[in-house]
């Protein structure tokens, strides 16, 4: 069978695995999947065991079954073993050998327990059977769902899983606390004609079943190798300094996060070296309460309580001199005089050399969509400056040939350059230059003297 998110379920026969489709890419078609080296590696057990664990539906259920000789069944196979409620069941062998005798002493199962026995090998219309039934289970799920939703029963149909032989049906569902399905069980029976056995799991269970993607990007724990679920409190986000926030701390499953206890131990061993009754210190410039930890830094963040507008970062080592001058009977002056009475500890780690940049000035050119850019902008702007003049120049010539009125003055910006006023930018021209000839100057027109000095210059 094909995993959830493998390809090797699409496009071609699923019912073959993974390992005649080329291979899997996430390492193998079950949740939990783990690796026969042994076997791999052609390694033969010095002390033969004849039980073999054997998963179904992708690693959703993992059961032990004794491996009888006449079968030849290795890992890797497709096995037809016996179902505990009778009937028949098919699954795959993960783990033969010595690697089963450490998985059993693992999960407390005795070497002496009765097991069931593994029949036979399955051929292609076991797995084409199997394959049938896993179809329809998704159809029964919506079914099963909104049949208890009618009967007005508190609990939550997680999952549906077939036997082998299509005769029995199991529905995991999860629930606060007891529930009464005998009029459930009797409409599956008659709605889907197979034996019906109702499991109840819990929250994270379910989750281990479905499957899914964490926040962390990656798939969830408990669906690939996580199989021992321990408790988890609000203690453990205490002590990473964490913020309390349900929705943050939250997993798949609406309990908190099984992974808040990884480093946690990591934290309580580095926290041994902080006080415990730190969180005031009382100086002569006033009360300092304690605002952050950093812990692996070995830093505390203190501040004033009246004025709160700077942190202080102290090393711890500080705080414990703090500490012992106030038992002693002496307060210290401020939280800057703390920070002067022991010396931080130094690490050996090396500075980092500051990069030595080169001026790449006039060796990096733009590149040619954004030089085409702006070139189109240019010409946009000198089009609209060439519009622009045109239209005040077909304003002039209509307004001179009115002749019996005055042309209005054009706007500063509008206004056309003339040839003497080269120098002058934007200043307006002189009235008088625009007169006819006065008895100054003879008639003739006065030239501009900052456009003279422009030219000559």
């Amino acid at each position: 069978m094909g995993c959830i998110g493998c390809s090797c379920s699409t496009g071609k026969d699923s019912t073959k695995g993974c390992k005649s489709n080329g291979g899997c890419a996430t390492g193998g078609c079950n949740r939990h999947n783990t690796y026969d080296w042994i076997t791999a590696q052609g390694i033969a057990d010095p002390r033969p065991f004849d039980a073999v664990e054997v998963s179904f539906k992708n690693g959703s259920r993992k059961e032990f079954f004794k491996n009888l000789q006449h079968t030849r069944a290795t890992t890797g196979d497709w096995v037809v073993v016996e179902a505990t409620g009778g009937g028949f069941d098919v699954g795959t062998v993960m783990l033969t050998g010595e690697l089963v005798r450490l998985q059993m002493k693992r999960k407390r199962v005795r070497q002496d327990a009765r097991l069931g026995q593994v029949v036979r090998k399955a051929h292609e219309r076991d797995l084409e059977r199997l394959d049938e039934v896993r179809r329809e289970e998704r159809d029964i799920l919506i079914h099963a769902r909104a049949i208890a939703r009618s009967l007005d029963l508190n609990m939550k149909i997680g999952d549906v899983e077939f036997q082998g032989d299509g005769r029995k049906c199991t529905f995991f569902y999860t629930a606060d606390g007891r529930v009464d399905f005998r009029e459930l069980i009797r409409h599956y029976a008659r709605d889907f004609k197979v034996k019906v056995e109702m499991r109840q799991i819990g929250a994270r269970q379910e989750s281990a079943r479905i499957g899914g993607i964490g926040n962390c990007g990656r798939e969830l724990c408990c669906s690939t190798w996580l199989t021992e679920f321990k408790s988890v409190n609000t203690a453990a986000a205490r002590y990473q300094n964490l913020a309390i926030n349900q929705t943050k701390l939250s997993g798949m499953c609406g309990r908190l996060k099984c992974c808040l206890n990884y480093e946690l131990d990591t934290y309580i061993d580095a926290l041994e070296d902080f006080p415990d009754r730190a969180e005031r210190l009382k100086t002569n410039a006033g009360l300092a309460i304690l605002i952050k930890t950093d812990v692996f830094k070995r830093l505390m963040f203190y501040t004033y309580a009246e004025d709160r507008g700077k942190f202080y970062p102290i090393h711890v080592d500080q705080i414990w001199e703090a500490i012992a001058m106030i038992k002693s009977g002496k307060l210290p002056e401020s939280l800057d005089h703390i920070l002067s009475m022991a010396p931080v500890v130094e690490t050996d780690e090396p500075e980092e050399a500051e990069p030595d940049f080169e001026n790449v000035h006039d060796v990096i050119q733009l590149p040619m969509e954004i030089r085409n850019k702006r070139k189109k902008n240019r010409n946009k702007n000198r089009d609209r400056s060439q519009s622009a003049a045109a239209a005040v120049e077909k304003a002039s010539q209509n307004d001179s040939a009115q002749g019996s009125r005055q042309a209005p003055a054009p706007r500063r910006h509008d206004r056309p350059q003339q040839g003497g006023n080269q120098g002058a930018g934007n200043r307006p021209p002189n009235p008088t230059k625009n007169q006819g000839p006065g008895p100054r100057d003879g008639g003739h027109r006065r030239p501009d003297e900052d456009g003279d000095k422009k030219e000559k210059t």
